[in-house]
């Protein structure tokens, strides 16, 4: 198999007339969606897309995933973008794309046009009214390798410029051929998509679907500030898996949703994206005692996920859920500072992937891809290239893989190398926290904790007193109603870290 266009035609061909896609409207089914992508295609390959970016400035919707695999028929490559991001930022991605083609909406059309692109802007309803050109296609397929590029997803980078990794065929299908397999994904499964398709996690949900057959439901974004309209929804349409961020999981059991309703299909939930608090994962765990929970940990850089770690006993508040064992076709191992390999229990180290899942870099950013893909310094024998996390992790005593912190977390306070992680850690274990993230005020000598729950600063630093030692408590605690989120779910440290700056000036 050299394309995920291969998932598209067996299950159209298998299951024509099954829902593929779906949304509170209605639903496009397998053979809908080959058909109107086909055709889609015809029209994009007239202007030049092979092996090309096409920008795609657009909310998710049945549309959307019918203009994402008509670039693909047309032999490019996809970029959604997020319209709610400001036009500096979209000017940025832009100049580095400098693609060919440019798809919105009527409702972004107005932002879209502010854009400096100079190349053929489409609404999203004006590809594809002909129809499909199969010779054409066809010459294009014969062209296509499984290492072209499939998409590319922008990270907001440690520099503030943003960061096109790019994915190729190859790497989806070897991913996700694993993972539909090991966690058993059918065509019975009716996907609960939660994730923006400019967010990796979306990738599981998109292509899981196309290969098995299962039905991708696309649940509104509003409904996850709604608990009980959410929880409706996924009861209505029967949704049996979630692969939420872990954020979107916490907002249910933050706010005790199934005490107003336990949806009765879900039979897997898989988190990543963030750690997740072990007083959440035993709430999910006690209302689907039967269902499978899998840890899921891996940056964008590495096809979505490069570890797993199926929830196989019970975790105590405090306690670490491991990151697992590597996908099939993956090795991911810790280095030290000197690049020397970390075996031992305990000991923590750099997070370092290899093996067919490794992005093809950073698109139109030779430098950053320098810096991050590297040859293994294991191995001097012949070309290996690895994938620099830049998380830390370490073995516990069963030998099982945990993270612990990001390397840019890591802080030097008071004379202490500390970890914002571990103080976060060691914070979920006061009972009232529900919530907490800390950063550090480097200029003031300062670790600033934010957090959700039912104690006062005072009482919060005396329980900390019992879990951290005293250079590891924070110095300034601030309580909030709800932690910022990003649009991808997870905590929006830019946010908090923007209040911190302002309290300083004040």
């Amino acid at each position: 198999m050299k394309s995920v266009l291969e998932y598209l035609e067996q299950s159209a061909a298998r299951l024509p007339d099954k829902a593929a896609f779906a949304d509170e409207t209605g639903h496009i089914t397998f053979a809908q969606l080959r058909d109107a992508a086909r055709r889609v295609g015809s029209d994009l390959a007239a202007c030049g897309c092979l092996r090309r970016p096409v920008a795609l400035l657009m909310e998710k919707s049945l549309r959307t995933i019918e203009l994402m695999m008509g670039v693909v028929y047309a032999g490019g490559f996809y970029v959604m973008m997020d319209a709610a991001q400001p036009e500096e930022r979209l000017n940025r991605t832009l100049e580095t794309l400098q693609a060919p083609v440019l798809i919105t909406t009527p409702e972004h059309a107005e932002k879209a046009a502010r854009l400096q692109f100079a190349g053929r802007r489409f609404l999203a309803d004006e590809p594809g009214h002909g129809p499909a050109d199969d010779a054409l296609l066809a010459r294009i397929a014969a062209q296509q390798k499984d290492v072209d590029p499939l998409y590319v997803l922008f990270t907001s980078g440690s520099t503030g410029v943003p960061k096109g990794v790019v994915i190729s065929h190859r790497s989806t299908i070897d991913f996700i051929d694993c993972f539909t397999e090991i966690f058993g994904i059918t065509n019975d499964d009716i996907l609960g998509n939660q994730a923006p398709w400019d967010f990796d996690v979306s990738v599981k949900d998109i292509y899981s679907g196309l290969r098995t057959g299962a039905t991708v439901q696309l649940i509104p974004r509003p409904y996850f500030s709604v608990p009980n309209n959410l929880l409706d929804y996924l009861d209505e349409k029967r949704v049996t898996s979630l692969t939420w961020a872990v954020s979107a999981l916490t907002i249910v059991s933050t706010l005790d949703g199934f005490a107003y309703r336990r949806p009765a299909c879900i039979r897997r939930v898989m988190f990543s994206g963030e750690t997740m608090p072990v007083r959440h994962l035993n709430y999910w765990r006690e209302a689907y005692p039967d269902a499978m929970f899998v840890n899921l940990y891996g940056p964008t850089e590495i096809t979505c996920n490069c570890t797993y770690y199926i929830i196989d006993r019970a975790f105590a508040v405090g306690d670490v859920i491991p990151i697992g064992s590597a996908f099939p076709n993956e090795t991911v191992f810790l280095l030290d500072d000197q690049d020397r390999e970390v075996t031992g229990p305990g000991t923590e180290g750099e997070i370092v992937v290899s093996g067919t899942a490794l992005g093809l870099g950073y698109y139109n950013n030779p430098e950053q891809t320098a810096k991050a893909f590297v040859q293994n310094p294991l191995n001097p024998c012949y070309l290996e290239p690895v994938y620099r996390t830049g998380d830390l992790g370490y073995y516990n005593e069963r030998g099982e893989l945990c993270f612990a912190s990001r390397k840019d977390f890591q802080i030097k306070h008071l004379g202490h190398r500390i970890e914002l992680g571990e103080i976060e850690a060691a914070l979920e274990k006061v009972p009232q926290i529900r919530k907490s993230c800390c950063l550090y005020q480097e200029e003031r000598h300062r670790i600033w904790c934010f957090y959700m729950g039912e104690i006062d600063k005072k009482d919060l630093a005396e329980a900390a007193a019992a879990h951290l030692p005293d250079y590891m408590i924070p110095n300034v605690f601030r309580q909030l109603d709800a932690l910022p989120l990003n649009k991808n779910g997870k905590v929006d440290r830019r946010t908090l870290k923007e209040e911190m700056a302002v309290r300083r000036k004040s």
